[in-house]
């Protein structure tokens, strides 16, 4: 089998990992704690930080946060030893990052005031960071092992598409896009996914059903083919973006360890060592 035709039977995978099962499932988890914590409260009333409830929620929301923040780098790091595929580890890494910094949430028992408050401020806006790392991740094509895809990989994916739609690349060339309208055309890339699914949606509604199911490989073939494209003339910006967002997301995830490390440790000298 020729390189061009792994990756042609690759490229579902290779060019849009499914990173939705992870959202899927911390949601559930999330549904699950917020009932057992609704539970309590209807029993005892809101628990107390420092209660048993409100510090198990704290103890294990800190555990998978000092886990996301651990293993996913130390997987990557992991040259010579391989434990799974990158993408399951991204995986868990999301699960970790969501989940754990909910629990903390419900462990204040609503009250922000000091440390607390200013810990719980700096988690927000790391998990917020770390969505807006997500669109920018999948926005890059790699591999299932985390391996970034080189323009060559990406042409001849795109080759293969168009080759099965009909409409070779060489007859209707592409302009490369400046490096602003790059980065713009990567953080709207939703707007052209929804425009695309429009456009199909308007242009087969007229058909029957027989019709739809013909055209229906044509039309994933052909937005298959426009997001080829704009992988391969957006590509660097995207590498560009990640590595700018990375170099933010980091020390914002070390500054937020920092202050939560100093928030366990008070709690600990106020409400165990003083007693």
């Amino acid at each position: 089998m020729t390189r061009a035709m792994e990756l042609d039977a690759l490229a579902p995978r290779r060019v849009r990992l499914p990173l939705d099962h992870e959202l899927v499932l911390a949601a559930l988890a999330m549904a699950a704690v917020t009932a057992v914590y609704l539970l309590v409260v209807a029993v005892a009333g809101v628990p107390a930080a420092s209660g048993l409830f409100g510090h198990s929620l704290g103890i294990l929301g800190f555990t998978l946060m000092l886990a996301t923040e651990t293993l996913y780098s130390w997987r990557k790091r992991s040259r010579g030893v391989r434990w799974g595929r990158m993408s399951t580890w991204l995986k868990v890494h999301i699960f970790t990052g969501i989940v754990g910094p909910y629990m903390v949430f419900l462990h204040t028992a609503w009250k922000f005031n000091g440390l607390a408050g200013v810990t719980l401020l700096m988690m927000g806006v790391v998990v917020a960071s770390g969505f807006f790392g997500r669109y920018i991740y999948t926005a890059v094509p790699r591999t299932a092992d985390g391996v970034i895809l080189e323009r060559a990989d990406i042409q001849r994916m795109l080759d293969a598409v168009e080759k099965s739609v009909g409409s070779p690349s060489a007859a209707r060339p592409r302009p490369e896009p400046g490096p602003v309208a790059a980065m713009l055309m990567v953080l709207g890339r939703f707007v052209f996914a929804w425009r695309d699914g429009l456009r199909a949606w308007l242009r087969d509604r007229g058909l029957d059903r027989a019709a739809r199911a013909r055209r229906a490989r044509f039309d994933a073939l052909a937005r298959r083919r426009d997001e080829l494209q704009r992988q391969m003339i957006t590509l660097a910006a995207a590498r560009r973006l990640l590595a700018a967002w990375h170099t933010l997301h980091v020390p914002l995830g070390l500054g937020m360890f920092s202050m939560a490390v100093l928030h366990v440790g008070a709690a600990m000298y106020y409400a165990t060592l003083l007693k």
